[in-house]
């Protein structure tokens, strides 16, 4: 009797994939951890820090989103070439 091979095709967890989620992780945090940001000083070019913290992590989410996409990208080509091209 042959045995086939066993193909796990769940989740893995990669330090790959650990560092997509915490791209995506950070902004939640930094935005959700109000204490750290609710205070008016200090101000860049008139604006207090509460206003211009937050436009910040806009600009840094963008970079963050793109950056975990770019990796994600990577990651399944790995997986795809590692899979012999069956998996699209």
């Amino acid at each position: 009797m042959s045995e086939a091979p066993e193909v796990n095709r769940g989740p893995v967890v990669t330090p790959l994939r650990v560092v997509i989620a915490l791209c995506l992780f950070a902004p939640f945090v930094a935005m959700l951890w109000v204490a750290s940001y609710a205070k008016t000083d200090p101000a860049f070019i008139g604006i207090p820090f509460f206003y211009w913290y937050q436009m910040l992590w806009v600009l840094l989410s963008t970079l963050l989103t793109v950056t975990a996409y770019k990796l994600w990208q990577f990651d399944q080509r790995g997986r795809k070439n590692q899979g012999g091209g069956a998996a699209k």
